[in-house]
């Protein structure tokens, strides 16, 4: 903030200049051409005088005061901000010191301190803060079951703890991007760096949006487990699965829609899982299945891999040089408007159902493979 005096000094200026303006203004609007002068100073117009001086000293106060009034707002605000971030400071130092605890439940109470620091930040980057806290706990070293043999019993109970505590930051990330931007304790917009997990429980994105930031799952094993981004919108930013592993898992984008961003699945491996995006809307984002694989037996999980009823109908979505191991991906019912969807050097046979889908001709917004392309009558 400027100084009082030189605060002052602008006001009082800007005031002048507005005030002579405005008199200026009125002189020609009520198209005055002189004044009239006279040598006699009679007690009328001394009146008026003496009343114009008190007016301009009386606005003078009020302006000083509207000044003063202003800064003194803002340093309360200032001062108020400094004791908010003080408190949380002293409740994240706090947290962090519970979650790095060798016990689980203390660990769990520091997870849902985290979340209510996250909740109450008084700006986004102490927000930020807290959710990177959270996803650095998820990246610690994964260790495995060690089973449950009666030698192992201890390990065994604490492994079940310690999953206890990440599937619960999972479930509160979820939770969070479930609420709309902008309302309290809404995390949309902050970024997610979850590189290289090993996720073994369900997580739950369903109706989620993604309107900025980044979000990352690269390198992510998602192992038999559900992952669920079911009616999520991804309407801005990037999100990435780039070599993500879904191992016999059951994963669903049914009904989610694509309108913005960028949505990487390059090189990811759906491993005789169920993968849905059945219904999905690609209407604006870049959607790249470059070099992922698709799994050759889906129906393991009781649904196959299905773009059944998908709509492109706008931005892009590459499958270049994707892998399709087997003729259980579907695109029965997919339609196909605008945008460009290009299977450019896609390997294995064709998907099921898309040459239907696509009619005849294939349309040109449509790039398929040689091998692919139905004969020439």
């Amino acid at each position: 903030m400027w100084r009082v005096g030189r605060a002052l000094t602008v006001t009082f200026a800007a005031a002048v200049l507005v005030a002579g303006g405005v008199f200026y203004g009125l002189v020609v609007v009520l198209d005055f051409r002189e004044v009239d002068s006279t040598a006699k100073l009679d007690a009328k117009t001394l009146f008026d005088l003496v009343k114009l001086s008190f007016g301009v000293v009386a606005g003078a106060g009020a302006l000083v005061a509207l000044v003063v009034a202003y800064r003194r707002q803002r340093v309360d605000e200032a001062g108020a901000h400094r004791e908010a971030t003080r408190l949380h400071t002293e409740r994240f130092s706090q947290a962090v010191e519970q979650l790095g605890s060798d016990s689980p439940a203390v660990q769990l109470g520091g997870v849902h301190a985290l979340a209510g620091l996250a909740d109450d930040a008084p700006d986004d980057s102490l927000r930020q803060t807290c959710v990177d806290v959270l996803c650095a706990y998820l990246q610690l070293p994964y260790t495995a079951d060690p089973g449950d043999d009666p030698g192992r019993q201890e390990e065994h109970h604490r492994y079940l703890a310690l999953r206890k505590v990440r599937h619960t930051i999972l479930r509160l990330i979820g939770d969070h991007y479930r609420r709309p931007q902008g309302t309290h304790r809404s995390w949309q917009g902050c970024d997610l760096d979850l590189t290289g997990l090993t996720i073994d429980g369900p997580i739950d994105f369903s109706g989620a949006t993604f309107p900025s930031g980044t979000v990352t799952f690269a390198n992510t094993a998602f192992s038999r487990t559900r992952v669920d981004f079911s009616g999520a919108t991804f309407s801005g930013g990037t999100v990435s699965f780039t070599g993500a592993r879904f191992s016999a898992s059951d994963v669903s984008f049914a009904g989610a829609t694509f309108s913005d961003g960028t949505v990487h699945f390059g090189h990811a491996r759906f491993s005789d899982g169920g993968v849905s995006f059945h219904e999905a809307m690609f209407v604006g984002s870049r959607v790249a299945f470059d070099f992922a694989t698709f799994p050759s037996n889906p129906m393991s999980l009781g649904r196959p891999m299905s773009f059944l009823g998908a709509l492109f109908a706008g931005g892009t979505v590459t499958f270049t040089r994707a892998t399709f191991t087997g003729t259980t991906v579907h695109f029965n019912g997919a339609h196909f408007s605008t945008g460009t969807v290009t299977f450019q050097d896609a390997l294995g046979p064709i998907p099921y159902g898309l040459l239907d889908s696509l009619g005849t001709p294939v349309p040109a917004t449509v790039t398929l493979p040689d091998s692919w392309l139905p004969p020439t009558p």
